[in-house]
């Protein structure tokens, strides 16, 4: 599949679509996640041309012939969306289209409607932004890493060593040091992306842990569960739960924070260990000792050099040996020069320092060991990881689906070669609770409602509009492979829906001859599909309109694979117009109720011409109507 071969997509686009995300395989990624909101980034493209792309990927854009075919699909998927749990699903859902090859879909979503797994916390992989410090060098560039790092490439007099002043590089390609440096990388030309920046590989582990964690731990069994089969990742669990345990480079961080704080306070404990022994302690001196330090002060310091020494000697070898101890947790020899021998006694600073250079260094080291040890590990199941969860997000629509279809009470259809037929079917986006619909139309219907093309009649506010639109429904969602809302369903195969809605008013001679040209192209095609017509008739005056009615209804029964309900208040002028008997069905208002509404049965009654009962409507404007409005009605209703 190219970008080229979608409608509406010519070189220019494909092009601009393609530079500007890397790949043609990251667009159509996106256009089947149904990220439609990313590719409308792209200038020049909108968020429904994004839309446009994306259903035409992933079926049958055609099949919704019309802008009202259009919205009634829209509004379907938006209302089983709701169903969804997670954010990604909710974005696929949104771009779930009609195909041609519905048996896959059926079965997957008949097992899902069975089950009652719910999938938390799931989104499509998505990579990080950001800079890392790592340095690339390789002689043949390498674009796709440079708004990541920085990418290098040396020229014919430089080596290696001319890269030493970085601390983490990978270098790539022939000409690499023989041992590798501490925080360097050398590989051959033909690695992958991953390895050659560890930082990005594991970071994007790091970003998708949550969704990741999904796949070590999904149910086995039969039904639905035995789609998890090729995608479960037990083995995932160990290396996402090393990822995030930093244990040794914790363990390093801690000792060099201890370090300094422990060495000021045994220098205090030496002073006071010192003091506190030496409280006892009497020097005795003859007169000749004292002689003699008068003339050598050096010979008295020794003697009392002599007589601290042991006790200074045992408070630092006590408080060094505290100090090793704190550093041996991590490897590293305390040397036992720590403290000044010499009195009072001081921790050596530059001693101090130069352990804590060593604890720094051990501590990159440990991160950057542990870095490329988990993305030589986690590289190879990237794209396996990818594609995974790309997968549990399209189980997660089917899952989504089937609460849908249990919340509403639908069944999978039937699928037929012509026509529709439902059995107690209800409008799902009217507020309240619908009346259920019994109707057919076209050979899978029953005997008395074979006839391919009908006129629908009845009264104002009856249900017509909304019967026509739960007709389009059941075969939107059975073109999708998706249940329907009713006790049972046949729904024959067609190539395209047309529902025509209600026109805004007589149109001007230009307009009226536009739309007259999509009319009669549309019922000549000898292409099935099922024609749904709301008051053509508006269009022009009733005269005329029943006229040109009369003869799109010849031209539409001339093919055998189209189906045609038209709603109309012309039933008469259309027949007589026609020449000829044609079925006429009738919605019937029998009165008002208590509180006025319409009492009315919403299944149609067969070969019977409803009337549109404006009588009512003017009854319940009497009654709901004050002062000379209400006189105004009156006198209307009493000319009925």
């Amino acid at each position: 599949m190219v970008l080229k071969a979608l409608p509406g997509v010519g070189a220019g686009l494909a092009r601009k679509l393609t530079d500007h995300f890397g790949t043609e395989d990251r667009v159509l990624q996106l256009l089947t996640d149904g990220q439609t909101e990313i590719i409308a980034e792209v200038e020049g493209v909108s968020l429904k041309r994004a839309d446009s792309l994306a259903r035409s990927l992933n079926g049958m854009e055609e099949f919704l012939a019309t802008p009202e075919s259009v919205r009634l699909h829209k509004e379907l998927v938006a209302s089983i969306a709701t169903h969804a749990v997670n954010a990604s699903t909710r974005s696929r859902l949104r771009n779930l289209m009609p195909v041609r090859d519905v048996d896959s879909r059926r079965e997957i979503i008949g097992q899902a409607m069975k089950c009652d797994f719910i999938i938390e916390g799931l989104r499509i992989p998505s990579d990080t932004e950001g800079n890392y410090d790592r340095v690339i060098v390789s002689k043949h560039p390498i674009e796709e890493l440079k708004r990541f790092c920085r990418v290098l490439t040396p020229s014919d007099q430089e080596t290696w060593k001319d890269y030493k002043v970085f601390k983490s590089v990978t270098w790539v390609g022939a000409g690499g040091p023989a041992q590798t440096p501490e925080g360097w990388l050398v590989l051959p030309e033909t690695s992958s992306i991953d390895m050659i920046l560890p930082e990005k590989c594991v970071g994007w582990f790091e970003h998708n842990r949550q969704s990741l964690e999904l796949l070590t731990d999904l149910p086995n069994g039969d039904g639905f569960f035995k789609y998890f089969d090729e995608i479960r990742m037990p083995q995932l669990r160990d290396l996402l739960d090393e990822m995030v345990n930093e244990a040794d480079a914790e363990a390093i961080a801690d000792v060099r924070d201890k370090l300094w704080p422990l060495s000021k306070s045994l220098e205090k404990r030496i002073h006071d260990e010192v003091d506190q022994s030496m409280q006892n302690v009497k020097l005795d001196l003859s007169g000749s000792d004292m002689l003699e330090a008068l003339a050598d002060a050096a010979s008295l310091q020794r003697k009392l050099a002599q007589q601290t020494s042991d006790a200074i000697e045992q408070a630092i070898e006590s408080a060094t040996d505290e100090i090793a101890s704190l550093l041996s947790e991590v490897g590293v020899r305390c040397p036992r020069t720590i403290f000044k021998s010499e009195w009072p006694t001081k921790v050596d600073r530059k001693t101090l320092d130069a352990i804590d250079s060593q604890l720094e260094e051990l501590w990159k080291t440990t991160q950057s060991d542990r870095l490329i040890s988990l993305a030589r590990r986690l590289a190879p199941l990237k794209s396996q990881c990818e594609k995974a969860l790309r997968k549990l997000v399209e189980l997660d629509q089917w899952l989504t689906i089937g609460r849908w279809a249990k919340s509403v009470d639908a069944i999978m259809p039937e699928i037929c070669e012509h026509g529709i037929s439902i059995k107690s079917g209800r409008h799902l986006l009217i507020d309240g609770i619908p009346d259920p619909v019994d109707y057919g139309l076209g050979m899978c219907a029953g005997k008395e409602d074979s006839q391919s093309i009908a006129l629908l009649t009845g009264a104002n506010s009856g249900g017509k509009t909304t019967m026509l639109e739960l007709l389009a429904h059941c075969t939107i969602l059975a073109h999708m492979g998706l249940p329907v809302p009713a006790k049972s369903a046949k729904v024959g195969r067609i190539e395209s829906l047309h529902v025509l809605a209600k026109a805004g008013g007589t149109q001007s001679a230009g307009a009226l001859e536009q739309t007259l040209l999509q009319l009669a192209q549309v019922v000549s095609n000898n292409n099935s599909k099922l024609i749904l017509a709301d008051e053509l008739e508006a269009i022009t005056e009733p005269g005329a309109g029943a006229r040109i009615i009369a003869g799109m209804l010849e031209a539409a029964e001339s093919h055998e694979g189209t189906c045609m309900l038209l709603v109309t208040h012309l039933a008469p002028a259309i027949i007589e117009a026609a020449g000829r008997e044609l079925r006429t069905d009738g919605i019937e208002a029998r009165g008002l109720d208590e509180n006025l509404e319409l009492i009315v049965d919403r299944t149609p009654r067969r070969n019977h011409l409803a009337r549109s009962t404006p009588e009512l409507i003017v009854r319940r404007l009497v009654e709901r109507s004050q002062g000379e409005a209400k006189d105004v009605f009156k006198s209307i209703l009493g000319r009925f």
